[in-house]
């Protein structure tokens, strides 16, 4: 049985009013004790409980005890739904239906990165619907907000249940031909979302992809897929989170930020990465009807062994640099500048039906 409770999690201006609001938080729990909690600013998945091989609870998604702790953090992205266009626009312009199209460059005004200077994340979604397994929130983006044409009405349906899945159905539909692109940047820890960089190197990781999206050194697509067997990039069997990592120490990139090419057929939620901690038990599976995920390691955190200032999250945790990470469900970056990328244009009429389930559970302590 799923139980679904709501309470205020705290105030907070919403950029698109100007006005005040009430942040809504609401919490989703099962006889076995997961539950997760979602709040209606920047749709932000702000804690997810789940218990070990012994039954003990820890909370695996990192996030903040109130609203300050959001905005103080900024532009970290914890746990927020993020859009119009997730990931990065090349020089903030695209062509679409025949025309240029200019979008913000809220990224040292080079490109746009997660939609903006104010996208997904930083609004107050409106509650639309409690269920018995959930909620679903909405948002109605603007024409013209942050520079993307055509007005988008946006609904999240977040839902758990009692065999350990925690699910969004994120559905959009346009008046006007624009580009969507969205996902959710949850970072994860799953020995706990404080327990830092050296329990994040013990975790197992797998992902179903030969190919990522190859990029420039400032990330942003070169248009060609790059094959990645037997590379450090290559996670197609489980492999030690650790161990790839220390194999891109000496390059620009130390860690991990990029977007695969999963091995998903079209329309079909499906398996395509799984986690696993083998000191606690815990793991995590990713299923979804997306070609992309962009497996990040927290590498813009602060690094707390060079002397930096750690992040300073839920009940005092120190959220560090490669102590976490975030495996987001979406297309390919810039997809709207690459022909050859799965297409992000929606068009009135269109339905956008972004699908991802994230299975918990726990099994013997050993691979």
């Amino acid at each position: 049985m799923v139980r679904v409770i709501e309470d205020m999690f705290g105030i907070a201006v919403n950029p698109m009013t100007q006005k005040t609001d009430q942040v809504r938080r609401f919490t989703l729990s099962t006889d076995r004790g997961m539950c997760v909690s979602i709040i209606t600013l920047g749709a932000i998945i702000q804690r997810i409980n789940v218990p070990d091989v012994d039954g003990k609870l820890e909370d695996v998604c990192l996030g903040y005890d109130d609203v300050a702790g959001y905005y103080r953090n900024q532009p970290a992205y914890f746990g927020a739904t993020i859009g119009r266009v997730a990931n990065r626009v090349a020089r903030g312009r695209f062509k679409l239906c025949g025309k240029e199209v200019s979008v913000s460059r809220n990224f040292r005004d080079k490109y746009q990165l997660h939609g903006g200077f104010v996208g997904f994340d930083s609004v107050i979604w409106d509650v639309v619907g409690i269920h018995k397994d959930g909620v679903t929130f909405q948002h109605v983006s603007p024409d013209g907000h942050e520079g993307y044409p055509g007005e988008v009405t946006v609904n999240i349906n977040f839902s758990l249940n009692d065999t350990g899945c925690f699910g969004m159905r994120i559905e959009a539909r346009a008046k006007a031909t624009t580009c969507v692109n969205i996902t959710n940047h949850a970072y994860f820890n799953l020995a706990g979302h404080g327990s830092g960089r050296d329990t994040l190197l013990q975790h197992m990781l797998m992902i179903k992809a030969q190919k990522i999206v190859d990029t420039d050194l400032e990330q942003i697509p070169t248009g060609k897929l790059m094959r990645i067997r037997n590379t450090p990039y290559d996670f197609s069997s489980l492999v030690n989170l650790g161990k790839r990592i220390g194999q891109l120490a000496n390059c620009p990139i130390h860690g991990f930020d990029n977007n695969y090419c999963v091995d998903v057929p079209p329309n079909r939620v499906q398996l395509v990465a799984r986690v696993v901690h083998p000191c606690s038990g815990r793991f995590m599976e990713v299923h979804t009807n997306q070609p992309g995920v962009q497996f990040y390691t927290a590498n813009n955190l602060p690094d707390e062994e060079r002397g930096g200032v750690p992040n300073i999250g839920k009940a005092g945790a120190h959220y560090v640099r490669h102590g976490s990470f975030c495996l987001e469900t979406q297309k390919y970056p810039d997809a709207m500048n690459h022909d050859d990328f799965p297409s992000i244009v929606l068009n009135p009429g269109q339905l956008y039906d972004h699908q991802v389930v994230y299975r918990f559970g726990a099994c013997p302590k050993r691979i």
